[in-house]
């Protein structure tokens, strides 16, 4: 039994077979599937798919990218859906410094926007008993310091897609956090993330996808789904040198614990 731990399946490159994507996830034993909010309307759809799929949970948030333009109404917004009945963390939300996307404009006044929205949102979490997705995009000094100033050990949290250095990741695990990797570990020219994975204790990290995105090496090119979460497992296993199944059965009861699915089996 595995578990993607976060994937965008209210995003449009689904709309046109979503149910399919669904089922061929669930023959492919992924047996939960935490849906990410990425905004306020991302938010509301995690919401709806789980409460139309068993097998989707949803966790709400804002991601940096939109901090410049997130309104009280807005904030308001997530915190009426953090208290539904599915909700298993909030998320995705933390820093994003990339300057490549042209939605945004990363300057001083910017970076202060997003760390006040993660400050709030980790305020949220603590309010709501909930854990939180955490986004971090070549913004590795200042989610630091957030995360030794304003996070108390142990932090039920995960750093998402993790792509740092060992430095950050010592942090992550000596505050007790969890890393997940996706897909990407499995390209040709990721061997620093390869190298991560093997430094890592297996019973911190989580798998997931990303989907849409960072589909696994065979399907580069082509949209991500859950079901590809098997070649995230059965990479680390080869890269860790173990047997698939002991990746399956580790990372499952990381998963539950960190979301509270043991609670819902």
């Amino acid at each position: 039994m595995l578990i993607d731990t976060h994937c965008h399946l209210d995003f449009s490159q689904f709309d046109a077979e979503r149910s399919r994507v669904i089922e061929r996830a669930q023959a492919a034993d992924v047996a939960y599937i935490v849906n990410v909010g990425a905004d306020v309307a991302g938010s509301q759809e995690s919401v709806r798919l789980s409460q139309q799929y068993q097998c989707v949970f949803a966790a709400v948030g804002i991601h940096p990218h939109y901090a410049s333009a997130v309104t009280e109404a807005d904030m308001r917004r997530i915190e009426a859906l953090s208290q539904e009945k599915k909700i298993v963390a909030i998320g995705e939300v933390g820093l994003d410094y990339f300057g490549g996307n042209v939605q945004y404009r990363v300057d001083e006044t910017n970076k202060r926007k997003q760390a006040d929205l993660l400050r709030y949102f980790i305020g949220l979490a603590a309010e709501r008993r909930l854990p939180l997705i955490l986004h971090c995009r070549q913004a590795k000094e200042d989610m630091a310091q957030i995360i030794r100033g304003e996070l108390k050990a142990p932090v039920r949290a995960v750093m998402h897609c993790f792509s740092q250095d060992k430095e950050f990741l010592d942090l992550c695990l000596d505050k007790g956090m969890y890393v997940s990797f996706t897909a990407n570990i499995t390209y040709k020219k990721a061997d620093g993330l390869r190298a991560l994975v093997a430094y890592a204790p297996l019973e911190r990290i989580l798998l997931e996808t990303d989907a849409p995105f960072l589909a696994p090496q065979e399907h580069r090119g082509r949209r991500n789904e859950p079901a590809y979460v098997v070649h995230v497992a059965r990479e680390i296993a080869r890269i860790k040198n173990i047997d698939m199944e002991k990746v399956a059965e580790i990372t499952t009861r990381g998963a539950c614990k960190m979301f509270g699915l043991e609670k819902r089996n």
